[in-house]
């Protein structure tokens, strides 16, 4: 059952984390600058009494700025380096005194935003975010893909052990206490069907060439968190359909098992049991709403008929929340009046209050899902948004002797937010940190050169200033840092790439309306 209530569906992964900034317009690599000027101790502070003196004779060596094309113009609405407070708090990370060269990057989380039973593209998400792959016991990864017991599975287990051995007491009473038994390989059993309905779209999402992160069993059913979205309907439809067809051809199977057995058996039972149960999954999955498989089934058809996915999402997510309402209200009258099958009950008593808690929930992860699907989708749309092009910030290059505060003058100068050492050919050697920055107090900053507070360049941390959305967010996944280069095509430096700024986008992303 996936968790909506049913078995389990193909579930995305997503809200493994950045930070989008406000999006600051085009800025390109600072053309040529001004000659450093050496740093004038007679008009500047106080030099800190634990400096060492420069002889007198001794002339002071100019930071030589790299030739580079004309500086575009200031620009007045950018934050100068200059005037960051010495008590600002840095942006990425904690103030905290940095060694020369001393890289410190971001934490890989993964964190996914898992929707209810999404077939089909995770929502793509800050690296920064992101979570470990973990998600309870590993039992084995068939076709590669990591399947997780949930500890909230053994209470489900524990629940259905109980229920299904008084049911047994009533069919089979000679078992006695061994009716236990029967029922936790009922339990373990049915929770089996369920990997294999998971198990439909991990084969399916594979076939078309979509990642699948891993699969779980948890306490209403199965997640397959597929980590790509289907590039058409057509594939969606299929990947959201394999699911319960497999239920029902499980159920078949266990039907031919009931009629080589006889009825009055533990054998005969424990088959009709496993057919009814895949039949009320496949049944329930088939429902048209979203999370639930019919809800996948529904969007594609939407989405073939009138060319847009958004609108397949939009019409199957309120299909779905109309589906919580019913469940909410007609589960618990059903099961009152024995149209399931039971025997017809009177208002009240315990009964009464066991099936309204399970309605209650199902109802509440039915409408949860359904409203992760709409908010995920309209990210999905917003996503092409985020570029890197128009996120990052103008920066200056400086050779790593410069002095921090003349560095900042001549970033000020030229409305840049960011510093990339060159070596004395021009070429970008390292990155100078916004945190490392503010760490150093105001006094001491003509006397600290910026190549002690920078980060050496990675290949991963060169980054192209035509990438956007989703290939932006995964290229920064997979390199963790602050800040990145970003560079031409040419290889010409266009500016530095704050990860705090990408995850500020994002999250505007996420709170702007459709």
């Amino acid at each position: 059952m996936d968790e909506s209530g049913g078995s389990g569906r193909p579930q995305s992964d997503g809200t493994e984390g950045l930070r989008p900034a406000e999006p600051h317009g085009p800025h390109h690599t600072p053309g040529s600058q001004e000659p450093t000027r050496p740093v004038d101790t007679a008009e500047g502070p106080e030099r800190p009494a634990d400096e060492p003196r420069r002889p007198a004779d001794e002339p002071r060596r100019p930071a030589d700025a790299p030739t580079r094309p004309a500086e575009p113009p200031k620009d007045e609405n950018r934050t100068s380096l200059t005037k960051t407070p010495r008590t600002e708090p840095p942006r990425t990370e904690p103030p905290r005194t940095d060694t020369p060269r001393e890289e410190h990057p971001a934490e890989d989380r993964r964190p996914r935003a898992a929707h209810s039973g999404r077939p089909g593209k995770g929502t793509p998400v800050p690296p920064k975010a992101q979570k470990g792959p973990g998600g309870g016991l590993l039992m084995g990864k068939p076709f590669g893909v990591p399947v997780y017991v949930a500890p909230s599975w053994f209470l489900v287990a524990a629940l259905i052990t109980w229920v299904f051995g008084n049911q047994l007491d009533r069919v089979l009473p000679e078992l006695g206490g061994a009716r236990y038994l029967v029922s936790l390989f009922f339990a373990v059993a049915f929770y089996a069907s369920v990997l294999v309905h998971e198990l439909a779209h991990t084969v399916a999402a594979l076939r078309f060439k979509l990642p699948v992160r891993r699969i779980q069993l948890q306490f209403f059913g199965g997640v397959s968190e597929i980590e790509k979205e289907s590039e058409t309907p057509g594939r969606e439809f299929v990947l959201a359909f394999v699911g319960p067809l497999l239920s029902l051809v499980l159920a078949g199977v266990f039907y031919a098992g009931m009629q080589a057995v006889d009825a009055g058996t533990v054998p005969g039972v424990l088959l009709a049991g496993l057919m009814i149960s895949n039949l009320i999954v496949a049944a329930f999955n088939l429902l048209p709403g979203l999370p639930l498989d019919g809800g996948r089934m529904l969007r594609a058809v939407v989405w073939k008929i009138t060319g847009k996915p958004m609108s397949g999402t939009v019409a199957a997510a309120w299909v779905g929340r109309a589906l919580a309402i019913s469940v909410l209200i007609g589960l618990p009258l059903l099961n009152q009046s024995g149209a399931l099958g039971g025997e017809a009950q009177d208002i009240g008593g315990m009964d009464t209050v066991t099936d309204a808690l399970l309605a209650a929930i199902l109802a509440a992860i039915i409408w949860t899902g359904a409203g992760n699907s709409l908010r995920m989708a309209r990210l999905r749309e917003h996503l092409p948004e985020l570029r890197a092009r128009t996120l990052t910030r103008r920066a200056v290059p400086v050779e790593s002797e410069t002095p921090l505060s003349e560095a900042l003058r001549r970033a000020n100068d030229a409305g840049a937010r960011a510093l990339v050492v060159v070596d004395t050919d021009g070429d970008p050697t390292a990155l100078v940190r916004e945190a490392a920055i503010v760490s150093v107090p105001q006094h001491r900053r003509p006397w600290v050169g910026v190549g002690g507070l920078a980060q050496d360049l990675t290949e991963g941390m060169r980054i192209s200033a035509e990438l956007a959305g989703e290939e932006l967010l995964d290229t920064l996944r997979a390199t963790p840092a602050t800040e990145y280069l970003v560079v031409e095509e040419s290889g010409e430096i266009y500016g530095v790439l704050s990860a705090a700024d990408v995850e500020r986008a994002f999250v505007k992303a996420m709170a702007r309306p459709t």
